[in-house]
């Protein structure tokens, strides 16, 4: 297969196995679906677009290639990323594997180091991470504190330019939440929206936990807020990661009070799960009035929570997806860190963290809806085209060895196929020494 498909700009593909939530909507009969939720479509791809979705078996030729009911899976959508954190596993201080200590070794790594040559070398080593997996649009988030929020705009407006029709780029002001009521808060602003981004940062006070009561939240938010507005910018929160907090109702009251409904994200929101039943089911009602988006990360939220020493967690605190989802709050899966103080692992692949969150968050038996949250979900979120096969839209696409989705779960698919523009990728991961040697080449 990978011979015939390269290279071609004209290509069929028959008996395609596609997750019904990864398909466009409104497409004619293509039989009825799996036990899984899946499809079978016959696929031509011309001038690199998906130029027609078919019934199985209608579009086949002498040129086509037969999938035997393999899945294909549009690229993927990371909507919650942090690129300028990555990669520093090992050179930061050690972190302990706690939120606190995953603060103080990244604050100390980033006034070491967070120059331009070193954030340009660890973010291309992300993206390429990212490419060869299969990754179509990613949003970061990017530490902008003062006297470092310029240094890693400018950093991530070069690697945007740079993988500009290769994956999508966003990226999200970071900073505590009292940042925004002082002057670099304003300045900050601005900047975000000279370079097109999302106005952002973590419910918490400088130099304060998750978990502390926060006095004057709600004028913070309002300040936040304010600015946001004057500038037309959305807004993407980090929210209660920790056992104790409860800020989310307040952001929700905030999106009503600026009128800001539909044009707010919040990660994370783990505490949510620990509150009663009937408090879950109010704070629900609020985010789905303010139309409130939602991000779980639960790889890097299990490897932070309720870590001590010689004690095995007993707390595995993940967002309540399922009651989101069924109150019609939309809720995307994202990968969060990678090999950085507040996660020593990850490869920047969204399939992997699509089949660990999986697991996590019990999104099987059945898994219908489950697909969606790594593609159009997100990509929704991002306001781009990304994360869908339909008609028109770039074929960008990997093809799996599995023909039911609990294959697609058991596998890391290291062996995955990836198109783009319907055209076979060679692309691998970097060689992790070019991150010791320096010697990550920086694509253009």
């Amino acid at each position: 297969m990978k011979e015939k498909a390269r290279g071609q700009g004209r290509l069929r593909l028959g008996r395609a196995r596609i997750p019904a939530s990864l398909l466009e909507a409104g497409v004619p009969a293509h039989g009825a679906p799996d036990g899984d939720g899946a499809v079978l479509v016959d696929l031509v791809i011309e001038a690199g677009r998906f130029a027609a979705i078919l019934p199985a078996g209608t579009a086949g030729d002498e040129d086509s290639i037969d999938l035997e009911g393999r899945h294909l899976w549009p690229l993927l959508v990371d909507v919650h990323t942090h690129l300028d954190k990555a990669h520093t596993v090992g050179r930061a201080p050690p972190s302990g594997g706690t939120h606190d200590g995953a603060r103080a070794a990244t604050t100390a790594d980033r006034i070491a180091h967070w120059r331009r040559d070193d954030l340009l070398r660890r973010m291309e080593f992300g993206l390429q991470s990212a490419y060869a997996h299969g990754v179509g649009a990613i949003r970061t988030h990017l530490d902008s504190h003062d006297g470092q929020a310029e240094t890693t705009w400018a950093a991530f407006a070069e690697m945007r330019d740079r993988w500009q029709g290769r994956i999508a780029l966003q990226g999200v002001g970071l900073v505590p939440l009292d940042a925004y009521a002082t002057p670099h808060g304003r300045r900050l602003a601005d900047l975000i929206a000279d370079h097109g981004g999302l106005i952002g940062g973590v419910t918490r006070v400088s130099g304060g936990t998750h978990a502390e009561g926060m006095d004057g939240l709600d004028e913070l938010l309002d300040s936040l807020f304010i600015l946001a507005g004057e500038r037309n910018l959305d807004i993407d929160l980090h929210v209660d990661e920790a056992a104790r907090a409860d800020a989310l109702p307040h952001v929700a009251e905030a999106t009503l009070r600026h009128g800001y409904e539909g044009r707010v994200t919040c990660g994370h929101c783990c505490s949510l799960a620990l509150k009663p039943d009937a408090e879950i089911d109010r704070d629900i009602r609020l985010l789905a009035e303010a139309g409130i988006t939602i991000v779980t990360l639960p790889t890097v939220n299990l490897y932070l929570q309720d870590r001590r020493s010689q004690r095995t967690p007993r707390w595995r605190g993940v967002t309540p997806v399922k009651e989101l989802m069924a109150a019609g709050i939309r809720v995307a899966v994202a990968g969060d860190n990678s090999r950085d103080p507040f996660h020593a692992y990850g490869d920047n692949d969204m399939l992997d963290t699509w089949r660990q969150a999986v697991r996590i968050l019990h999104l099987d038996h059945p898994y219908e809806a489950a697909p969606a949250l790594a593609g159009p979900i997100p990509a929704a979120m991002m306001g781009i085209e990304a994360g869908l096969v339909a008609t028109g839209h770039r074929a960008d696409m990997m093809i799996l060895d599995a023909f039911t989705l609990d294959q697609v779960i058991a596998r890391p698919h290291s062996d995955r196929l990836v198109l783009r523009s319907g055209l076979m990728s060679e692309a691998r991961p970097p060689a992790y020494s070019s991150l010791y040697n320096g010697t990550v080449n920086i694509q253009s």
